[in-house]
């Protein structure tokens, strides 16, 4: 029989053997969803999936501190971030549970032509049928709750396979579901191997497909989506921000830092390219390496943790093999460039490193923050829109007509203003578009997502 070992990535310490999902439980499992989505007298009323959402928001409170040490444990993400994380998966249910007051049809124009007289006609809300979700390792807890809770608020029965590096807070919200009231057909996780999932993925039972993974995963998986069936795919980006020189330092470094190296990095939107006006490039970056250098690095698990590790080994060899790439062709280490163990690397500033190097044209994906030097805004904004990601950005400036400009100007689906690139609460919209994704998330665009406007229209001599 085939195990998962789920370790602690800062010690590589064991914590816990699962049992793989076969083929055939998998389908089995998928088989299951099927039937009881086919079924609607089965379907659940909504009076009570708001019933249990909002048990399930009191059980993950009652539990956060618990359910934040397991995230820790198992994603390297250190706890006062951890705790961030659960609290924000409590908000996320609760913002489901206010989408659904609210999540219905509307009324469509009738007796405007002759042809259209004596009907009235509206829509309704319906799932869309089985959603597949398919998570990542980064936020095991939070990233689960926006691609499950969404489905379960909406009426559609779930199947998730998280990440195997990272399936112990997957499961704790599973169960928390069923705690809550929800039956297990409802949700089901899965720990199958990838071509399974796959499998699965292409068979005509599944409607819908929420992904939060690398670009070469998500597009391979979409082209192999049954005819009709719809997908919302997250990938990642290379964050570009442009602070020009009005910005306000001090009030902006702070920020900086935190969205560049929260997570050590690991992060979609984390900041990585950095566009700095000519005129202070000097200070800007000797004073986010003062800030950078400062960092205590070091066990997740420990309160005054602010970068923890990175998910294995061989993302450290990654990053610093392209560090080194972007030194030995003329970028400038302002700090870090090593590697602290083999689960660690030092949180590194570089200055200026050519355009063709893979921290310049890749998702780092590390706590790797790159600074450019630019003289023109223009040419700033041309050069963090050669790649083929569009996220999330930023411009720092004291100019209203220089912010509404750059945000015009930038690709990408979000632009901050005087704010970090990863900035994000859970009502709000996030989604990628070209390399970095297909489709809106967020608890209520997913909510949209999973669902359809079903039209009916009443002909009668009364109206």
């Amino acid at each position: 029989m085939s195990t998962i070992k789920v370790t602690n990535p800062y010690e590589e310490s064991f914590i816990e053997e699962l049992e793989r999902t076969s083929e055939k439980e998998a389908f089995a499992v998928l088989e299951n969803s099927h039937r009881l989505f086919t079924d609607r007298t089965r379907w659940l009323p909504l009076y009570r999936r708001i019933e249990i959402l909002e048990n399930a928001a009191e059980i993950i409170e009652s539990r956060s501190a618990a359910l934040a040490k397991t995230a820790a444990r198992e994603g390297g993400k250190p706890l006062i971030d951890s705790k961030i994380e659960i609290n924000r998966a409590i908000e996320g249910i609760k913002v489901a549970v206010k989408e659904l007051s609210h999540f219905c049809g509307r009324e469509i124009p009738m007796n405007l032509t002759l042809s259209s007289a004596n009907r009235i006609a509206y829509t309704i809300k319906e799932p869309r049928g089985v959603v597949m979700a398919i998570s990542a390792f980064n936020h095991p807890f939070n990233l689960i709750i926006h691609q499950v809770v969404p489905a379960i608020a909406v009426g559609c029965p779930v199947i998730v396979k998280p990440a195997s590096a990272t399936p112990l807070s997957c499961r704790n919200l599973v169960n928390i579901l069923y705690e809550a009231g929800l039956s297990k057909e409802w949700c089901q996780m899965v720990l199958c191997e990838n071509e399974t999932a796959e499998k699965m993925i292409s068979d005509e039972r599944i409607s819908f497909l929420t992904f939060i993974g690398s670009s070469k995963v998500g597009w391979h998986l979409r082209a192999k989506l049954a005819p009709g069936a719809g997908c919302a795919m997250e990938h990642g980006g290379a964050a570009p921000v442009i602070f020009d020189e009005t910005a306000d330092m001090d009030e902006a470094m702070p920020l900086l830092v935190k969205g560049g190296f929260y997570h050590a990095g690991q992060v979609c939107v984390s900041v990585q390219r950095v566009y700095v006006h000519k005129s202070m490039v000097e200070e800007f970056s000797k004073k986010m390496t003062r800030l950078v250098q400062n960092l205590k690095i070091g066990n997740p698990l420990h309160e005054d943790t602010e970068v923890g590790p990175l998910i294995s080994p061989s993302e450290v060899d990654r990053v610093h093999e392209w560090v080194m790439e972007a030194a030995q062709k003329g970028a400038t280490i302002l700090c870090g460039g090593e590697k602290l163990s083999n689960n660690c690397y030092k949180p590194t500033v570089l200055l200026n490193p050519p355009e063709d190097v893979n921290v310049s044209q890749k998702e780092i994906f590390g706590p790797v923050v790159s600074i450019y030097s630019f003289q023109e805004r223009d040419e700033a904004i041309a050069r963090a829109n050669q790649l083929n990601f569009c996220f999330q950005a930023a411009v720092f400036t004291r100019d209203l007509d220089v912010a509404l400009d750059t945000v015009k100007k930038l690709n990408a689906m979000a632009v901050m203003v005087n704010d970090h690139t990863a900035f994000r609460v859970d009502w709000m919209p996030f989604g990628g578009s070209r390399e970095s994704g297909l489709g809106i998330g967020g608890i209520g665009p997913a909510m949209q997502e999973m669902t359809f406007e079903k039209l009916m229209v009443i002909k009668s001599e009364a109206v």
